[in-house]
């Protein structure tokens, strides 16, 4: 028995010294895991704070909020100030449209006689002066009006040479005063078949220095340009018979332009002729090409119930081309009361808002962002953002912004 209790009593000390020892490892076990988390995240912050102080020394600057431009440097940039004020704008109807060739500025040329095509002068894209010759044919018709013509001189030289003999005959009384009437009147009646000799010559499109030059040269028959312009169809081929059914060439003046516009039914009454139109198309969406309304026509389409009109515009710089389409807004006369308003060309998209360059002294400008309302005639109403009284850039925004964006691109390369 006494050997049974002393068994019992290691088995516990064995137990109760495992659970020391246990608890012991742990406590120290934990202590190191938590020193090692705190000196892990020590090194972060530590790797964290390097980083942002490197960046503070290298890294990116705020942005740029504004260009300075002093005034000499404003005058080479096309950049000027005004004051914002209010203006009564009117209403503005759009439009679709299309570019045509102006109908009264276009001409189908063709030779005046049958002939073959001897010489090309002009080919497609080419521009062309008023009279300029753009082709030459070789003609029988030319050659047997040339013969007549030469017969006519030739019998005006023998009646000239008759009428004098005579009039000296008369003067020595060897001859009666009737024959000297009588060889003035074949002297007049050669001239004139002369004159319609020559003037056929003139009508097939010779010159008076072709007509001079006859003796010396072998004459073809001109095809001239009846207006200055540019050659939009070119049929002439060398070998080719060609006459007067058949257009040689096309040649149209494209510094004006028609684009004919469909307006809707219920805008009619608002439509005049001689209304302003502004007219715009895909290829130059920046730009707007100023016309006015020469016709409406006085029929309705039954189908799209809409109405043509003809907007004739200048193209400078031929941009517009016969078959672009085009929208157009016409603007309706100012009947509201006056309202803060700017040129469109002043607002600029800045991060996709619109703003206008503001300046306080006439030298720093600074992007302002701003509301836009109606437009009209290009003008818009500013409904925030900018008051009245207040100065910006009118023109040369666009400069503006470039040289914000320079600034804030010389600021990034550090």
């Amino acid at each position: 028995m006494k050997k049974k209790g002393i068994i019992i009593g290691v088995i516990l000390a064995l137990v109760l010294g495992g659970a020391f020892v246990y608890r012991f490892t742990h406590l120290t076990t934990g202590k190191g895991e938590e020193h090692a988390e705190h000196k892990e995240a020590g090194a972060h912050k530590e790797e964290k704070e390097g980083k942002e102080a490197k960046e503070g020394e290298h890294g990116e600057h705020e942005e740029a909020t504004s260009v300075k431009m002093d005034p000499e440097t404003q005058k080479k940039s096309g950049v000027i100030v005004a004051t914002a004020g209010k203006k009564k704008l009117g209403g503005v109807i759009s439009a679709t449209g299309k570019v045509e060739v102006n109908a009264d500025r276009i001409a189908h040329v063709s030779p005046r006689i049958s002939g073959k095509v001897v010489s090309v002068g002009a080919s497609l894209g080419d521009s062309v002066g008023t009279g300029q010759v753009l082709a030459r044919l070789d003609s029988v018709e030319l050659g047997e009006a040339l013969g007549r013509y030469h017969q006519s001189k030739t019998r005006l030289t023998l009646a000239r040479n008759n009428m004098e003999r005579v009039k000296t005959l008369v003067e020595k009384k060897i001859a009666a005063r009737k024959d000297i009437l009588q060889a003035e009147t074949e002297y007049q009646t050669t001239l004139t078949e002369l004159h319609t000799d020559e003037e056929r010559l003139l009508l097939y499109g010779l010159s008076r220095s072709d007509l001079a030059a006859l003796d010396e040269k072998r004459i073809l028959v001109p095809v001239r340009s009846p207006i200055a312009g540019v050659v939009t169809e070119k049929h002439a081929i060398v070998g080719e018979l060609a006459d007067p059914s058949k257009s040689l060439y096309t040649v149209a003046d494209l510094s004006s332009l028609w684009v004919m516009v469909d307006i809707n039914e219920k805008d009619l009454a608002k439509v005049s002729k001689g209304q302003a139109a502004l007219v715009k198309v895909g290829a130059f969406a920046d730009t707007k090409f100023r016309g006015r309304i020469t016709h409406i026509a006085d029929i309705v389409d039954e189908a799209t119930r809409t109405v043509k009109a003809r907007v004739e515009v200048q193209n400078p710089g031929r941009k517009l081309k016969p078959e672009m389409f085009a929208t157009v807004e016409l603007t309706l006369p100012a009947t509201a009361p006056p309202v803060l308003s700017v040129p469109e060309e002043a607002i600029q998209e800045l991060e996709g808002r619109k703003v206008l360059f503001a300046t306080e002294d006439g030298k720093e400008f600074s992007p302002r962002e701003i509301q836009l309302g109606i437009a009209s005639g290009g003008m818009v109403e500013v409904t925030s953002g900018i008051k009245e009284g207040e100065r910006y850039a009118v023109k040369g925004s666009f400069i503006l912004k470039s040289e914000l964006r320079k600034g804030e691109l010389g600021e990034h390369g550090h």
